[in-house]
C-alpha cells in the first residue's frame, strides 16, 4: 500500500516528506513505548502511536520505519518535522484514534 493510501485510509494529512507519499508500505504496527518498537517491530513499514517527540523519528530511524501516523490528532512541532524530512520519514495526522486507524489499515489489506 503507498503512503498516500495510508492517509487517505486514517483520513489522514501528510504533513512532511510528500515526495515519499508514493512509497509503498508492507506492513504496519502500533506502539507508543519506544523500547516496544526497539524490541517487537522487524520490516514494519508504518508505525502507528500518540506518542510526540522526537525520540520516534530517532527509532523510526532505526528500524526503517517510512512513515508515522500520528493519532487523537497530536501534531508534531518543528523540530521533528525537520528531522524527519532529513530522512524522507513521512509524517501523517489523523483525528482517529490508534485502535481505529489500525484497524482500518488492517481492514484495507495492511499486514500487521
Amino acid at each position: 500500500m503507498k503512503i498516500k493510501e495510508i492517509a487517505s485510509v486514517v483520513e489522514g494529512s501528510i504533513i512532511c516528506s510528500p515526495a515519499a507519499a508514493d512509497n509503498d508500505i508492507a506492513s504496519a504496527c502500533a506502539f507508543d513505548m519506544m523500547s516496544d518498537v526497539l524490541a517487537y517491530v522487524r520490516d514494519q513499514g508504518v508505525l502507528i502511536t500518540g506518542l510526540v517527540n522526537p525520540q520516534v523519528v530517532r527509532t523510526a530511524v532505526m528500524v526503517d520505519i517510512g512513515c508515522i501516523v500520528f493519532v487523537c490528532g497530536k501534531k508534531p512541532d518543528e523540530d521533528m518535522i525537520k528531522l524527519a524530512e532529513n530522512y524522507d520519514i513521512v509524517f501523517i495526522t489523523t483525528d482517529m484514534s490508534t485502535y481505529e486507524a489500525a484497524g482500518r489499515l488492517y481492514a484495507a489489506g495492511l499486514a500487521a
